[in-house]
């Protein structure tokens, strides 16, 4: 079966495809025929040995697919040949099959396409992860989201908005911005109009998020970028709030004063989805049933902007990593069907 597989660490252009053998399932294990796998910005750290999990080389990144169940292993009772499924192996995703751990899988919802599926589960996860369980969102608090356009912001709209909240969606481009208007968001900062290196400037934007969230400051803030965004919005954060430290997709890790939490009396919250789901898993798969439910019901969309064929992931890591993604990407293989 062929795989994308990363043998030296470095950009996307160094990741090649291969044909590679796969062993059977063993006990408590079930190959699954990827139809789809989902891209996410921290694959683009992985391939270059800048992420908190090191795969030892050589291997193949990706970790969310679904697709369908076609071998199981001694032991297996809960699945069978046939089964649609989603999964979410460590490593192992951006190829044709996967062997997996029954405890890395769930049935794919019967009305979730395969895409919508494979990329359900991390940006969703996380979101829903640092709203509910790390910030404790209440209904009628206020969120600011940076990077709202892309895959976890996005998601972070949805979720926010299903649970009662007011959205401040913050992105570089009034495109951006319309998206996440058309997935919910009330109010709309357009961070490319500043130049944040400049002080009149940062306080432009500062009075922008104080104006968009009633004078009061948001309740929470949900930061996938850090770099340069980052001190700007917490200083405009409200009394008790909560900075959630998703990721560091604009650049560099900031470093904040802590003198900046205790006079807003707001906490800094790292939210690890991985190991949350690893460490907990009895709570992630109750989150990923409330997801399930709300997508039935139509609170979320999870959509999936882009669609890449698996030879070229290259193509699709390059095009998280020049910031053009909205939404989400997938990878198809050659057994891809809606």
């Amino acid at each position: 079966m062929k795989a994308i597989v990363c043998k030296e660490f470095g950009p996307p252009s160094a990741l090649v495809l291969e044909e590679i053998e796969l062993s059977a399932p063993k006990k408590n294990e079930v190959l699954i025929d990827i139809h789809a796998a989902g891209v996410n910005f921290p694959d683009t750290l992985i391939i270059k040995d800048m992420y908190q999990f090191k795969p030892a080389l050589p291997f193949t990144p990706g970790n969310e697919i679904a697709g369908i169940i076609s071998a199981i292993g001694e032991g297996v009772t809960a699945y069978k040949v046939g089964d649609a499924v989603i999964a979410m192996p460590t490593f192992g995703g951006y190829a044709e099959q996967i062997v997996v751990s029954i405890n890395q899988v769930y049935k794919k919802p019967a009305n979730m396409d395969f895409t919508t599926a494979a990329c359900f589960t991390t940006t969703y996860g996380t979101s829903h992860y640092g709203l509910k369980d790390k910030a404790q969102l209440k209904e009628g608090e206020t969120v600011l989201i940076l990077g709202a356009a892309g895959g976890v912001g996005i998601s972070a709209i949805e979720i926010a908005k299903a649970m009662g909240a007011k959205v401040i969606a913050a992105a570089s481009s009034d495109e951006k911005l319309a998206v996440c208007k058309e997935y919910g968001a009330d109010e709309f900062i357009n961070y490319g109009n500043y130049d944040l290196s400049d002080r009149d400037q940062v306080k432009l934007f500062r009075a922008d998020i104080t104006k968009a969230s009633g004078g009061k400051g948001p309740d929470v803030i949900y930061d996938p970028l850090g770099d340069k965004f980052t001190e700007p919005a917490l200083r405009s954060i409200a009394w008790g709030g909560r900075h959630l430290v998703i990721g560091f997709a604009a650049g560099e890790i900031p470093k904040i004063a802590l003198n900046l939490y205790l006079v807003k009396g707001c906490s800094m919250v790292g939210v690890f989805w991985g190991s949350f789901a690893m460490r907990e898993p009895q709570n992630h798969i109750a989150n990923m049933e409330q997801l399930t439910r709300w997508h039935e019901e139509g609170k979320i969309k999870a959509p999936i902007t882009q669609m890449f064929p698996l030879e070229k992931a290259a193509d699709a890591l390059d095009h998280i990593l020049a910031r053009k993604a909205v939404g989400k990407i997938a990878l198809t293989t050659s057994f891809y069907k809606k």
